[in-house]
């Protein structure tokens, strides 16, 4: 009787766990109000973080001082066991990341960075951009490496986000860890070439990484909106490449953040496609848009990996190609920054 008891209950626990939802490593969050766009509150940030703990125990964020979201959302966190990645947002006007930075520095003097912050990211695509340099972004970084240690708070890892053709020799040797971001989506391939379009990306980079460790700092797939050239923004389409990069990133012990949690009403249309509202893992209505479990890596089996990454100069070539296409605004589904008064004040929003 014993035993048939404890088969049964060892069976209801393993049926409850293939009912749960995988984990994400992280998932890019915008603090905003998903509908409207407002300016985050600590209980707006409490509700979303209530629902996002299902799903993931950290979040990255893009600027502390946009919507002055950075308290907010470590206030929420107190007292739990959430991670946060601290973005400082960078453009092409520098006061924008100089009040990002007294920002992080006021924010470490009232809360314990060593509980909740898992790493500072210095900029999010200015290279790509054209914003920055990839000197520029690397004197950054190390005057945040500087301006942490100075106060007690050096074991933080710090480095910057960017497109994987953007990470040249000298952002690597500047950064803690080497931080890319690729959408096969944005790339106009079919989702039959995702996976290995983004696996190629990811040992491209690790060529040039050395011992430092190379993380996915974004990925994701639109589930609605236009075509882009041959990727087609599906609810199937974004489950299966979810499926595909996670179970293979898992097995080659490669960290990630999911872009993202939530679809984003507020976001803009004018983008190369309208697919900018729909890249959450959570609709509108912070409900799921895929059944759960999202995914699942049972029996998964992931495309042969290559022998060798391409050749860098490819990388330089393909960034070429992508450069000459019309693609002035971010594609990356990233917040995007435009000035409303940059030469009088440098403030800027997050859209």
């Amino acid at each position: 009787m014993k035993s048939t008891l404890t088969v049964a209950v060892l069976a209801a626990v393993s049926a409850t766990a293939m009912a749960a939802s995988p984990m994400f490593n992280a998932l890019s969050y915008n603090p905003k109000q998903i509908k409207t766009g407002a300016c985050p509150t600590v209980d707006s940030v409490t509700d979303d973080l209530k629902v996002l703990e299902q799903y993931t125990n950290q979040v990255r964020i893009y600027s502390l001082k946009d919507c002055n979201q950075g308290e907010p959302v470590l206030r929420a966190m107190e007292n739990t066991t959430w991670k946060i990645q601290l973005g400082l947002w960078v453009s092409n006007v520098e006061s924008v990341y100089e009040a990002d930075r007294t920002e992080l520095l006021r924010l470490a003097g009232i809360f314990d960075f060593t509980k909740q912050v898992s790493a500072i990211i210095v900029g999010n695509e200015a290279i790509y951009r054209g914003e920055q340099t990839q000197t520029q972004i690397a004197e950054k970084v190390e005057d945040i490496k500087a301006t942490m240690a100075k106060i007690g708070l050096d074991s933080i890892p710090i480095t910057t986000s960017e497109t994987w053709p953007s990470i040249d020799q000298t952002l690597v040797d500047a950064v803690d860890y080497i931080n890319m971001h690729a959408f096969p989506f944005w790339e106009g391939v079919p989702i039959e070439d995702a996976q290995d379009t983004m696996f190629q990306h990811i040992y491209d980079i690790q060529k040039i990484a050395g011992s430092k460790r190379v993380v996915v700092g974004e990925t994701g797939w639109p589930s609605d909106g236009g075509n882009f050239e041959l990727s087609a923004p599906t609810l199937p389409n974004e489950q299966r490449f979810m499926k595909e990069f996670i179970c293979r990133a898992d097995l080659e012990q490669i960290e990630y953040v999911w872009f993202s949690a939530f679809d984003e009403a507020w976001k803009p249309t004018t983008n190369a496609s309208d697919v900018e509202a729909h890249w959450g893992i959570l609709d509108g209505n912070k409900n799921p848009k895929l059944s759960l479990p999202m995914y699942d890596c049972t029996g998964f089996v992931p495309n042969s990996k290559p022998d060798e990454p391409s050749d860098s100069s490819d990388a330089s070539d393909e960034l070429s190609g992508l450069e000459s296409e019309d693609h002035s605004e971010d594609h990356s589904g990233a917040s995007n920054v435009e000035s409303k008064d940059s030469e009088s004040s440098g403030a800027m929003s997050l859209t």
